[in-house]
């Protein structure tokens, strides 16, 4: 049995995603405006750099008996079920965070490190709704848009299985 969960955009992504994109299209159609051969060039470069990112768009997560899919604009990634020790609702709030990944640009995906954690992986839309899945040796971050549902219906189905 499958189920989809919906990503909910939170409002600091929604407001970084636009911003980077207004000011990326501007830098890049700037560039084109000069018309030089480097200056194109440039313009492509900005252009292939929106357009990148928002392949990594999340849309949201399905559940499938044996992983959790983060569904992409084109693909999903694919995050295991098996060793998941716990999953739980509530924020994470570091005193310290490092980000290794997208900060923002149509997700938040990638590492993020502090010192309770450790590394770990975020595939996260809405800082508001993050559901921490735990491992022995590894977290993952996601946020779906119902975090409480999702837990509950997680829990749920790793007692059945």
């Amino acid at each position: 049995m499958q189920k989809y969960y919906p990503a909910h955009w939170g409002i600091l992504l929604i407001v970084l995603s636009t911003l980077l994109t207004a000011w990326f299209l501007w830098l890049a159609f700037s560039e084109f405006k000069q018309g030089s051969t480097s200056s194109i060039w440039m313009g492509l470069w900005l252009l292939a750099l929106v357009i990148g990112c928002a392949l990594f768009t999340i849309r949201g997560y399905t559940v499938t008996p044996d992983a959790i899919l983060v569904q992409r604009l084109l693909w999903a990634t694919r995050v295991p079920l098996a060793g998941l020790q716990s999953v739980r609702f509530g924020p994470i709030r570091p005193r310290i965070n490092i980000r290794i990944g997208n900060g923002g640009f149509f997700s938040f995906s990638g590492w993020n490190y502090n010192p309770r954690l450790g590394f770990y992986r975020v595939f996260v839309t809405d800082h508001r709704r993050i559901v921490l899945l735990c491992y022995a040796n590894r977290n993952v971050a996601i946020s779906p848009a119902a975090p409480e549902e999702f837990v509950h219906d997680l829990t749920v189905a790793r007692h059945l299985a």
